[in-house]
Order: C-alpha cells, then sequence, then structure tokens
C-alpha cells in the first residue's frame, strides 16, 4: 500500500469524525502534553529549586509556619481568625476559603484513581510532589501579598496576573512579555472556573446522590438523557450557590469558615474509623506503598506490571491536581487576606498544601488500600475494580449501606465548595480582564451555569477545562522562577527580622505608599502585643 493511500484512507477517516470526536481529540493530546510531559517536570522542578533557594524552610522553619498558621489557632494573643479591615479577610478565612476550592473530588475519586492505575506507590509520589509544593504554594502567597493592590471598591486584588505584569514586567525588556503573560494566565482561569471549578464539580454531585441517595426515586426523564431529578439537584444547588457567591467574597468567605473544617474534620474522621478498624494491617498499607513507590514488576500469568512512569505519573499528577500548588490559583483568595507580611500569608500556602494532600490524601489512599481490592503483594487492583466507587465500597465494608451516603454527601461538600471557591478565582481573573463592574456580571453567569453541569451528559467541557486548568501553570511558574530573586530577598528580610530580631527595614509591598501603611500597622500591632504581655506580668 503506498502512502498516498494510506493517507487518503487517514483522510476519510478523519472526515468521518463528528466535531466533537475532533475537539475532544485534540484536547486530550494537549491535555497529555501539559499534565504529563510539559506539567510535571515544570511543576516539580519548580518545587525543588524553590525548596533549595529558601533553604528548605517547609523543614527548617517548621514551628514557626506552624505556629503563625493551624498553631496560632489557639494562642489568645493569635490574630489569625480576627478581621476589622474592609475589603479583606482573616487569614484563616483566606486558607478555607483557598482549601473549599481545592479539597474537592480529587480527594476521594482522584485518590483511588491513582493507585488503581499507579499502584500504592503513587501515594508516596504524592507526598513527594507534596513537599516541594509547599513551597511552590508559599511563593506564590508571597509574591500575591507583595505584589496586590485595592479595587475600585476598595478590595485587596492579588494573584499571578498582578506578579506577572508588576513585578516580571517591570524587568528590563519584559513589559511587554509580563502583560501578554498576565493577560493569558487571566483567561485559562475564567475558563477553567467554568468546567474544572463548576460544571464538572456539580456534575459529580449529581451522579453521585442519583446513583448512591436517590436510587429509588423515579421521576423520569424531563428531555434526552437528563432526568428531573438531575434538574432538581442542579436548581438548589443553583439557588445556594447563587445566596453565597452574589454575596462577595466575605459571604464566601463566611461560608468557608464554617463549612469546610467541619467537612474535613468529618471525613478526616470517618476515614479513621476504617483505618483503626484494619489497624493490624496498617504496617502493610505502608510497606506496600514504599515497596511498589518505584514501579511493580509484571507477575505470572500474564499481567502487566505497573511501570515506574506510571506509578510517578499518577501520583504527583494527582498530588499536584489535588492542593493546586503551582497553578496560581488560591493565590487569588490569599491576596485578600488582612495579614500585612507576605511570608506570613507564605505559611499559610504551606499548611494548605500539608493538610489537602499529607493529611486528606492520605486517609484516603489508607481507606482505599483497606477495601480489599487493591492486592499489597503485586500492588495490582483487582480485576473489575472501579475507581469510582472505590472509597465507597471501603467504607461501605465498614458502616454498611450508610458507607456510601456518607461518602455521596462527603463528595457534595467537597464539591459544592470548590464551586464557591472557584467562584472567587473566576471572578477576579475576569475583574482583570474587564474590570470590577464587568466581574459582578460574571458572578451571575456563573451561578446560571450550575443548572448546565447538572443536566450535562457529555465530559468534554469538564475536560476541556482540565485542560486550561494546567495551562494555567505555565504563565503561573514562568513569573514565580523568574521573581525567585524577589521571594528569596522577602523570605530572607522576614527572618532577619522576626526570627533573628535585627534592625532591617520591611519588604512589605512594592507599592511604597501600601508598604509604608503596612509597616505603620504593624509597628502598631507589635506596640499592642508588648502592652498586653506587660498587662499580664
Amino acid at each position: 500500500m503506498s502512502i498516498l493511500t494510506l493517507l487518503s484512507a487517514a483522510g476519510e477517516a478523519a472526515a468521518d469524525k463528528t466535531a466533537v470526536d475532533k475537539i475532544a481529540e485534540v484536547n486530550n493530546a494537549i491535555n497529555g502534553f501539559v499534565w504529563t510531559n510539559l506539567g510535571l517536570v515544570l511543576l516539580i522542578g519548580a518545587g525543588v529549586i524553590l525548596t533549595i533557594a529558601t533553604k528548605f524552610f517547609q523543614v527548617s522553619h517548621l514551628k514557626t509556619w506552624w505556629m503563625n498558621t493551624i498553631g496560632g489557632m489557639f494562642s489568645k494573643k493569635s490574630k489569625v481568625r480576627k478581621n476589622k479591615e474592609e475589603g479583606s479577610v482573616s487569614q484563616f478565612q483566606a486558607l478555607c476559603t483557598a482549601l473549599a476550592a481545592t479539597i474537592g473530588t480529587g480527594n476521594i475519586a482522584g485518590v483511588a484513581s491513582a493507585i488503581v492505575v499507579g499502584g500504592p506507590g503513587a501515594v508516596f509520589w504524592m507526598w513527594i510532589a507534596a513537599f516541594f509544593g509547599m513551597m511552590t504554594n508559599f511563593s506564590e502567597n508571597v509574591l500575591g501579598i507583595y505584589y496586590r493592590r485595592k479595587n475600585s471598591e476598595g478590595e485587596w486584588s492579588g494573584g499571578a496576573m498582578y506578579y506577572l505584569r508588576d513585578g516580571l514586567g517591570r524587568y528590563k525588556g519584559f513589559k511587554q512579555v509580563g502583560r501578554f503573560l498576565a493577560v493569558l494566565f487571566s483567561i485559562f482561569a475564567v475558563l477553567a472556573s467554568f468546567g474544572i471549578g463548576n460544571m464538572g464539580q456539580i456534575n459529580k454531585i449529581v451522579i453521585n446522590l442519583d446513583s448512591a441517595v436517590l436510587k429509588n426515586v423515579d421521576l423520569g426523564y424531563a428531555f434526552g438523557d437528563v432526568k428531573w431529578t438531575s434538574i432538581i439537584i442542579g436548581v438548589v444547588l443553583m439557588i445556594l450557590g447563587g445566596l453565597i457567591i452574589l454575596g462577595g467574597l466575605k459571604r464566601i468567605a463566611s461560608f468557608a469558615e464554617k463549612v469546610v473544617p467541619f467537612m474535613a474534620c468529618a471525613y478526616v474522621l470517618g476515614c479513621l474509623v476504617i483505618i483503626f478498624a484494619h489497624i493490624n494491617l496498617i504496617g502493610s498499607f505502608f510497606a506496600a506503598i514504599f515497596k511498589f513507590a518505584f514501579g511493580v514488576r509484571a507477575v505470572g500469568g500474564g499481567v502487566v506490571g505497573i511501570t515506574i512512569k506510571s506509578v510517578i505519573t499518577q501520583g504527583c499528577k494527582r498530588g499536584v491536581f489535588s492542593n493546586e500548588a503551582g497553578l496560581g490559583s488560591s493565590v487569588m483568595v490569599h491576596s485578600a487576606s488582612n495579614v500585612r507580611e507576605p511570608v506570613k500569608q507564605g505559611m499559610w500556602g504551606i499548611f494548605e498544601v500539608f493538610s489537602d494532600t499529607m493529611v486528606v490524601c492520605t486517609m484516603t489512599a489508607l481507606v482505599v488500600l483497606s477495601s480489599g481490592k487493591i492486592d499489597l503483594n503485586t500492588g495490582l487492583a483487582a480485576e473489575g475494580t472501579n475507581d469510582a466507587t472505590l472509597v465507597a465500597d471501603a467504607f461501605g465494608n465498614v458502616f454498611g449501606s450508610a458507607g456510601s451516603v456518607f461518602v455521596s454527601i462527603a463528595i457534595l461538600l467537597f464539591a459544592f465548595t470548590t464551586v464557591v471557591g472557584w467562584s472567587h478565582y473566576g471572578s477576579k481573573s475576569f475583574e482583570y480582564l474587564f474590570g470590577v463592574k464587568a466581574a459582578k456580571g460574571y458572578k451571575v453567569f456563573f451561578v446560571l451555569m450550575i443548572i448546565s453541569g447538572a443536566v450535562m451528559t457529555s465530559s468534554l467541557a469538564w475536560d476541556i477545562s482540565d485542560t486550561f486548568n494546567g495551562l494555567m501553570m505555565v504563565p503561573n511558574l514562568i513569573g514565580v522562577l523568574a521573581l525567585l530573586p524577589v521571594v528569596i530577598r522577602i523570605t530572607k528580610n522576614y527572618v532577619d527580622r522576626r526570627i533573628r530580631k535585627l534592625d532591617v527595614a520591611p519588604m512589605l509591598s512594592f507599592d511604597k505608599k501600601i508598604e509604608a501603611q503596612h509597616a505603620e500597622d504593624i509597628r502598631k500591632e507589635d506596640a499592642e502585643l508588648v502592652q498586653a504581655g506587660e498587662a499580664e506580668k
């Protein structure tokens, strides 16, 4: 057969494909390149560079970042939950809103999928990605606070688009490059917000409620393959979403502050019950994780083993997909914190990755390994294992039928809070592109799109937004790595002033007026702490 005949046959086959098939094929190719070939190298590489450059801050200053984040919650002098400033949220509210967007279905179905495809060893690489991702998230938040500014309504606006424009853009010859990358990042974030941050999450909620809670409820079909139950769930979620999202960041943060700690603690508690029910196997679970971290050899009988590339790819990808370190998303809400010190909010970024991956994802992984569907000797999943229901099956083994209901409710909360959190990311990106007033219209449209997610029967929209979600990392990491010297100087400045107690001028903002105001606020706060200490004596 000639080359011309082959080309002709390929052309005819392509012509037979529908437009949707062609779009899906192109998207899959881009997605695979972004998330596997390019993305993981960029994300892990950036994390390693930032960790070394900051002298392993997440380890060397573990006590400092712990006491300045969740550890400070239990101190009477702590102000992590207090906020009197207009246009901002408290440090804890910023964390909860960021976690609302990051703790999602990836923490449940995503971890199960990583283990089924990549074996127990994928968990090890999830931890590795999180370890280095801590400093990526730290650096993003440091830059977010340093380059933020107030918008026309007195709200803090910050994110990758601002440190790309005002940070990278200040380098000689990079003004237009910085502006272009800032616009590119914002476009990717807006497009991703409708899929991965909205329709995809809502669709997961509907599918899980329909299969676990409403499986005996039959109201018929509204049109095509769309059930009336899907429409009803979509309308209810749209109304709830509208009440929260249209109320602005203050209402979103207030909602997140109440729901996120509850849902995370409830889920972890449920996981702990299952783990303690299999306490005699805990050693075997961790042994399997480390044993298969570098691949699974082929077993007899023609069973194909899991390659080292698959193990590393699945672990790193799911870890990054879960905590979003390096994508530049959560920095948009961290930048709205009332904190004055960039490094302080950077520490919350470290804790965000720690709690999302090291805690929640690890709990899920142990639950999956307790399901009996993963062979701890070979590392392979049992034939016919469905990663989408694996966690529910494990819960069902211990809690009975209530287990699947619990997981469905967990997915509902995880997914819905992701929608609420991502509404802020999309809004801030839209604001950068078109202004504050236009961003209000975006919020209304975002809420209306919730119903689309409920009736969506194709995953193409979600798949495309997943690609845009991954594309966000490219301009963001270019900015973070280019501004590494700034991160190092700000971090050293904080360590010198706050830990080594040296008398040096603070680095708080690229804007000298904002920096002067922040410096004055810090002086007043320090004076208040001194007075409070003397009063206690």
